[in-house]
């Protein structure tokens, strides 16, 4: 038989049991986040998209308490890990990068891609942007834009371009330079900027397009010549070299990323996720490291980062098909 007291405590913990509900559901449904938020990046550690994401989940986590775990999820062109942000539970805590890679270039590149990127998201905000950058070998007797155009003009398919991969920005970028200004010049497609940018300072490729990030301390110390980025302004990174948009009106190709989570977040939820990275976005430390790293904020919020992307895509398609572009 229950002993008499424990009888009582059994039927005052069943009274009681009513009157927390009320403020176990307020604090289930309390401001976000109230756990550990698992950020998704589409890139392998070290790089300059890596550092970005990191040092703005570290941001997230000391404007908010709580942890931004960020997680790795390479492969076929980022749409390893979009699939994986697409597939995941919409509550809150699972999001990732949103960019003209996996958003505006794949639906194109990739035919049987396994996420619609008009259905399957919630766009929450834009994060950065960077713009790639042309630039040359020392010994090409160009030294800037006007210059560039009429030696390509002048020696049609003698000299060849070099970028880290096909189907990438800084290829479409070099491939709209070359439809704007009627030139030819060959395309010699790299595993990786690197081995591009070593080829291109011993005179193997006479021209090259990046990333701002990835020869920016060539440029800085003379081992290459900048002519110009492809953002529709000038970069802070680097604010002695124009933009092609100076010689070319409208130009503007540049690498963006945002914040995506699943399909299915409510309004203001999406709203507050916003609000939070835009006071990330800006602290003096991110937008540092942001710097360095060839990139400056973008913080702009859902409807105007969703509408962006969506514009951006058949740009994209129209590029990849006159590129030639297949998945590498």
């Amino acid at each position: 038989m229950l002993d008499p007291r424990l009888r009582r405590r059994a039927l005052l913990a069943g009274l009681a049991a009513p009157a927390l509900l009320p403020a176990l559901a307020r604090a289930q449904s309390g401001p976000w986040p109230q756990q550990t938020f698992r950020f998704i990046n589409l890139y392998a550690p070290g790089g300059a998209n890596d550092i970005l994401c990191r040092v703005f989940c570290q941001a997230m986590t000391t404007i908010t308490g709580q942890q931004f775990i960020v997680e790795n999820r390479t492969g076929a062109g980022g749409t390893v890990g979009s699939d994986a942000i697409a597939k995941s539970r919409a509550d809150g805590y699972t999001g990732g990068l949103g960019g003209v890679a996996n958003l505006a270039i794949a639906p194109s590149l990739f035919p049987g891609l396994p996420y619609d990127p008009a259905r399957d998201y919630s766009f929450v905000t834009g994060l950065y942007r960077q713009p790639n950058i042309l630039f040359v070998n020392n010994d090409l007797p160009a030294r800037d834009v006007p210059g560039l155009i009429a030696l390509l003009k002048a020696n049609p398919g003698k000299y060849n371009y070099a970028t880290g991969g096909a189907g990438t920005t800084p290829h479409l970028s070099a491939e709209m330079f070359k439809m704007r200004t009627g030139t030819e010049m060959p395309f010699v497609q790299y595993r990786g900027g690197a081995p591009a940018l070593i080829d291109l300072m011993a005179g193997q490729v006479q021209v090259m397009v990046d990333n701002l990030a990835g020869p920016i301390g060539a440029i800085r110390d003379g081992k290459v010549r900048a002519i110009a980025v492809t953002s529709p302004e000038r970069s802070p990174v680097l604010p002695e070299v124009p933009a092609l948009a100076e010689f070319l009106p409208g130009f503007d190709l540049t690498s963006w990323n945002g914040m995506i989570a699943p399909a299915g977040l409510a309004p203001a939820l999406v709203q507050r996720m916003a609000e939070l990275s835009h006071q990330a976005l800006r602290r003096p430390e991110l937008v540092k490291t942001f710097t360095e790293n060839g990139a400056t904020p973008w913080a702009v919020g859902p409807e105007d980062y969703a509408s962006y992307a969506r514009s951006q895509e058949p740009i994209m398609r129209r590029l990849v098909q006159v590129s030639g572009a297949t998945p590498g």
